[in-house]
């Protein structure tokens, strides 16, 4: 994978490249969660060359970044599961075996979301959209079934006492509650399709994420 495009950032058209990432690109990578995911988060969290070596090695496909004048200024990576196998809720851990992806499954339906990051200078110029609309046409090439993923709902917490998360996602689906990931994820052309329970250490989120997926629309 590996196009060219332009970004509007600050007022003013930028040449970018969207491409897979490769070994060259570790310290970038690591730099870009660096960014996204400072202190108090912690740095053992962050991508190892060692998780980043197994996405390059299991899954190219789906191991994507976004270049700027040779600099990683954003990340994406999935991998192939057969969903059948995790039957009900799942964990972040579970899914991505930890971030390894180990459990990559080259005859699986559904190309699952790992991890998307954009370093806070470049997130309102739509990279991580164009990220996921490259990984959408890797779900195309690969005649796969879907795009899935969980999204965090960081504004859950303030209705927490009184809402579900179930009744939270839906009021938000209906315009009553704003939630900044969800309607990113929303304008990216993702829709609900359920909750995950206990997903990620997410206090914002009270350990709950939502499961948004795009279903390929050639099959």
């Amino acid at each position: 994978m590996r196009k060219q495009l332009y970004i509007i950032h600050d007022g003013k058209p930028t040449e970018v490249t969207i491409r897979s990432y490769t070994s060259e690109d570790f310290t970038g990578l690591i730099a870009v969660q660096s960014e996204c995911f400072p202190p108090p988060y912690p740095e053992e969290l962050w991508w190892s060359k060692e998780q980043l070596t197994e996405h390059i090695t299991r899954f190219p496909e789906g191991a994507l970044c976004c270049e700027l004048g040779g600099r990683v200024i954003g990340s994406m990576t999935g991998l192939i599961v057969d969903m059948n196998q995790y039957h009900g809720s799942h964990s972040w851990e579970q899914i991505t075996d930890s971030g390894y992806i180990r459990n990559h499954n080259p005859n699986g339906d559904t190309l699952y979301v790992a991890d998307i990051a954009v370093i806070p200078a470049y997130r309102k110029a739509g990279i991580g959209k164009w990220l996921l609309q490259s990984m959408y046409e890797t779900v195309v090439h690969l005649q796969l079934k879907r795009l899935l993923g969980a999204g965090r709902m960081p504004y859950y917490h303030k209705y927490a006492a009184e809402e579900s998360p179930e009744q939270y996602l839906e009021k938000v689906m209906n315009g009553i509650y704003q939630d900044p990931v969800i309607t990113f994820l929303l304008r990216c052309g993702r829709t609900p399709v359920g909750i995950a329970s206990d997903y990620l250490d997410d206090e914002e989120s009270c350990n709950y994420a939502a499961l948004m997926e795009w279903r390929n629309p050639f099959l």
